[in-house]
């Protein structure tokens, strides 16, 4: 259920949560960037994450993957921490491999990723809420 200002609900972010895996597409090593701090946060709190990035092989010392269907596991939910273009053509990846969950961490998010998404019947958490406040993120 949304709330005001589209803020999920606590069950649409339970269920984000409650996948055995993520994938962070626009992970980094640059500390400075959110796609560094919310990889790192998947890995603080204990959770099997992936790093998609198609510009670096690793990050942190874990393969980077080109793209979702590059995975070595099926995944069900990912965080996307990249300009609103390049969230559109993931969030038509996404659907194409049965991703059920997506948060789109602010900045990242569009009104077209966002309605493909959820025309797909896809989980979708956008317009504020953000992966670091949740998993509690302190660098």
């Amino acid at each position: 259920m949304e709330t005001a200002n589209n803020q999920p609900g606590t069950a649409k972010i339970d269920t984000f949560l409650s996948a055995p895996a993520f994938a962070v597409v626009g992970a980094s090593d640059d500390e400075r960037k959110f796609g560094h701090k919310c990889f790192v946060s998947y890995l603080k709190t204990g959770r099997k994450a992936y790093p998609v990035n198609p510009k670096v092989e690793t990050v942190l010392g874990h393969t980077a993957y080109k793209t979702l269907k590059d995975l070595p596991e099926q995944i069900q939910s990912i965080s996307i921490i990249t300009p609103p273009v390049v969230t559109e053509a993931v969030v038509d990846e996404a659907i194409a491999l049965g991703v059920k969950n997506i948060w789109m961490q602010p900045g990242a998010e569009s009104k077209l990723a966002v309605t493909k998404a959820e025309q797909a019947g896809i989980n979708v958490i956008y317009g504020g809420p953000c992966l670091l406040v949740t998993l509690g993120y302190f660098g």
